[in-house]
């Protein structure tokens, strides 16, 4: 079903990233971790839409997004950078598989982390604490990682922050075989989301750690 949203606020969250703040349209129902589809409505880009995933929980009163943008592609998250409150854009959806299947290891990659954001704080508002979860978030520099201050003051969530930058206050390091092996049993829930490539090499990683696509919990493309 297709809904129309009229951004409320909009806030720097990072240099490139941005917190997009709608009203929940009437109606409107999803899970903690489910993505939509959003285009901007304005000539032009009523048929570009994208794939995002709300950081509120089905609960609350709005739907706020955390958006990665890529000015140099001139694309559509260029366009929403530069939004307006008052401006308008369409959302079909709710669709996909991520869902919160218990405590585990949380592997993203850049703005692959939205879903996660949204699984965490589920957990945290159910349980109290996130005491038994782990948070691996990989970025290419210490300025991108999203939700950092948020992410730390988790309740019971173990942060580990890793960057391909060198002289960061965090490691440089890939989420890896080795890496993950800190984090990772055999008997581990491992929730994934990134980029295409990073996904295909952690999910290789986790193979080896004798984690079996059944503990697994990604998007299904």
């Amino acid at each position: 079903m297709k809904y129309q949203l009229a951004l409320k606020q909009i806030e720097r969250v990072t240099h490139d990233t941005y917190h997009l703040v709608f009203d929940r349209p009437e109606g409107f129902d999803f899970a903690a971790g489910q993505g939509v589809e959003l285009a901007l409505l304005k000539d032009g880009w009523g048929d570009k839409g994208r794939a995002f995933t709300p950081v509120t929980l089905p609960e609350e009163p709005t739907l706020d997004f955390v958006i990665k943008t890529y000015p140099a592609h001139h694309g559509v998250t260029e366009q929403i950078a530069a939004m307006k409150p008052g401006d308008k854009m369409t959302m079909d959806g709710p669709f996909g598989a991520i869902s919160d299947q218990g405590s585990g290891v949380f592997i993203a990659g850049g703005a692959g982390v939205t879903p996660m954001i949204a699984l965490l704080r589920k957990r945290l508002k159910d349980h109290g604490t996130l005491a038994g979860s782990t948070l691996v978030f990989a970025n290419k520099t210490e300025g991108d990682i999203i939700w950092r201050d948020k992410f730390e003051a988790m309740e019971g969530l173990t942060t580990a922050f890793i960057v391909d930058e060198a002289g960061a206050s965090v490691p440089q390091q890939r989420p890896d075989r080795e890496y993950l092996n800190r984090f990772v049993t055999p008997d581990s829930r491992c929730y994934l989301c990134g980029p295409p490539p990073m996904m295909d090499a952690v999910r290789d990683a986790l193979h080896d750690l004798g984690v079996t696509d059944a503990h697994i919990v990604e998007e299904e493309f």
